[in-house]
C-alpha cells in the first residue's frame, strides 16, 4: 500500500512523531511518502491507498493550512482511508488525551468537513531552551496556569512513544473498504 503522510510541526515533535509512524508502517511493508503540509501544492491521488494527517497546536490553534487542505481536498480524502492526530501539551493529562477529551482536536473534528477514519492525541514536548523569548515566557505562563512545567532551563518529551506505536498498528488495519 501507498501511504501519504503529512504534518504541520512548529517545533520538531510532530515531525518527530509521524516520522515514527512512517518508520512502523515502513517495517510493515507500506511505502510512505513523507511531506510538509504546508509545502504541498498538489497531490497526485491515485497514487495513494491511504493518508495520514498529523498537526501540532500552537497558543490553541492548529496551523491554518490544516483547515485549508481539508476544506480544499475533502471530496478526496472522504473517499480514501484517513486519519489524523493532533500533537499539544495539554494531551500530557491522562484526562485530555483522546480525541474526545481533547478540546483542539474535538473542535477540529467538528468544525471540518474531512472525516478521518481514525484519530488520535499525543503529548508534545516541553522545549524552553530552544524557544524565542517570548515563546517561552507565554508558554511559561501556560504552563504555570495548567499546573505544568515552569522551569524554562528543562527540556521534557511528554509523547507516549507505545501509544504512538499502537496508532501506527492502527492505522495498518483501517479498511480499505471505501
Amino acid at each position: 500500500m501507498n501511504c501519504l503522510l503529512l504534518y504541520s510541526s512548529r517545533d520538531g515533535q510532530t515531525k518527530k512523531i509521524i516520522t515514527c509512524i512512517a518508520e512502523n508502517l515502513r517495517r510493515a511493508g507500506e511505502v510512505c511518502d513523507l511531506k510538509e503540509l504546508a509545502t504541498v501544492e498538489r497531490v497526485n491521488w491515485e497514487s495513494y491507498d491511504k493518508v495520514m494527517i498529523g498537526a501540532s497546536i500552537r497558543y490553541g490553534h492548529f496551523n491554518p493550512v490544516l483547515k485549508k487542505f481539508a476544506i480544499c481536498h475533502q471530496q478526496q480524502l472522504n473517499k480514501m482511508p484517513t486519519a489524523f492526530f493532533g500533537v499539544n501539551l495539554t494531551a500530557r493529562k491522562p484526562e485530555k488525551c483522546t480525541p474526545e477529551t481533547n478540546v483542539y482536536v474535538r473542535k477540529f473534528l467538528l468544525n471540518t468537513p474531512w472525516k478521518p477514519d481514525l484519530c488520535g492525541v499525543f503529548a508534545g514536548a516541553l522545549l524552553y531552551p530552544r524557544y524565542h523569548w517570548l515563546d517561552r515566557v507565554m508558554v511559561k505562563l501556560i504552563m504555570k496556569m495548567t499546573g505544568g512545567e515552569t522551569d524554562t532551563t528543562k527540556e521534557i518529551e511528554y509523547t507516549d512513544w507505545q501509544r504512538v506505536a499502537r496508532f501506527a498498528d492502527d492505522f495498518l488495519r483501517v479498511s480499505n473498504e471505501k
